[in-house]
């Protein structure tokens, strides 16, 4: 198991990514949570199996339909298991 910190830069914001991103993790069986930041990236912490959190972060590569991925920040950190499910922070 493994955990991911994703800060996504570019068009994230306003094209239903946080959204996007909550129904893949689910699909996964990824944990963890989204938010999007007040300088218009999205910032995510993400738990699970190490080929589930590879599929995410694809994911958020591409975004939803409107979205335009510039980047994407990953730093691994400890393992913590401290999420039972993927949620939206507001």
């Amino acid at each position: 198991m493994k955990r991911f910190h994703l800060l996504i830069k570019g068009r994230v914001q306003m094209v239903g990514f946080r959204y996007f991103t909550r129904k893949k993790a689910q699909e996964l069986g990824v944990n963890g949570w989204i938010k999007n930041l007040p300088d218009g990236n999205v910032e995510a912490v993400i738990e699970g199996e190490d080929i589930a959190l590879s599929q995410l972060v694809e994911y958020c590569k591409q975004g939803p339909l409107l979205a335009h991925v510039q980047d994407i920040n990953i730093k691994e950190e400890k393992y913590q298991g401290e999420w039972e499910e993927f949620s939206i922070k507001f």
